[in-house]
């Protein structure tokens, strides 16, 4: 049975839901070591997500907790059998693991909806702006450093260039669109970048204008993965210290709700396009 040293969030996450499973089945770790016929100190490794699950072994505790959504069992079988070598592997040991997390994290959404604040979605950035944005963090970021997320962030796109493209709703505040990362010609094309990629049929771009009174979350930057069924949804935030990533129900609720509230609050999507462009031929 392999085993990691750090594990990705998503290898973290299919353990969690199994020790989920078993903590609601009131089941012991002895007993579920037991059921595999492994000592109770491997089951723990694998509910950390530092040992590998196979297929059998989660339909044999599934089976036995006992959990009837079969639905959800077989998502976590494939989370388990899916051993395919992600391209943002290919940054692993030069970027922040993190950063690979949300990659993986786009790539096996069933879909994403994120609230922006302070600018642009990444998946929605040109590369010059992505430069500007990445150049106005601290502690500062060598020119090497910023290419690399650079880079990073341009091939995450790649979600919208599958067999099955990604449907993805962005809402965005119009602080976002005025803030201008790389200068005012970097933000102009941005901004009409940004109003071409909203005519998408996998993208709806939603603004949120400030003449909104207020709004919920604190103006704090999230994206909302709907997994391939809603226990395996995750919340990603935005932090000063790195991304976090949540998948309780009761925080998965709230931020549902922000959700709505964002849906409702924002212009429909034509209208947010001609709000973008008007935004664009003021810089």
């Amino acid at each position: 049975m392999a085993t990691r040293s750090t594990p990705t969030e998503r290898q973290k996450r299919l353990g969690a839901e199994l020790r989920k499973m078993r903590l609601a089945a009131g089941a012991t770790t002895e007993y579920a070591a037991g059921l595999l016929g492994i000592e109770r100190t491997r089951l723990s490794n694998m509910e950390s997500g530092i040992r590998t699950f196979s297929a059998d072994r989660i339909r044999t505790l599934a089976c036995n907790y006992p959990c009837t959504d079969h639905a959800y069992i077989e998502a976590l079988v494939t989370m388990a059998e899916n051993k395919e070598r992600g391209w943002w592997e290919e940054y692993r040991g030069t970027l922040p693991a993190g950063l690979l997390d949300i990659a993986e994290l786009e790539w096996h959404a069933a879909r994403v909806r994120t609230v922006q604040f302070m600018h642009v979605p990444g998946l929605l950035q040109t590369e010059d702006y992505a430069r500007g944005v990445f150049t106005a963090v601290l502690p500062r970021l060598s020119r090497l450093e910023v290419e690399l997320r650079v880079a990073h962030r341009m091939a995450r796109q790649q979600v919208f260039g599958r067999a099955e493209p990604l449907p993805y709703v962005a809402y965005v505040h119009e602080a976002a669109l005025r803030m201008r990362f790389g200068g005012d010609d970097v933000t102009r094309k941005q901004l009409e970048h940004l109003a071409a990629r909203s005519e998408d049929d996998c993208v709806d771009v939603r603004v949120v204008p400030t003449s909104v009174s207020g709004f919920p979350g604190a103006g704090h930057a999230l994206l909302y993965a709907d997994g391939v069924v809603p226990q395996l949804d995750t919340v990603q935030l935005d932090s000063a210290h790195g991304p976090e990533f949540i998948g309780a129900e009761a925080q998965l609720t709230k931020y549902r709700a922000h959700l709505d509230w964002m849906d409702d609050a924002a212009l429909p999507s034509a209208a947010s396009r001609d709000f973008i462009l008007t935004v664009a031929r003021e810089l």
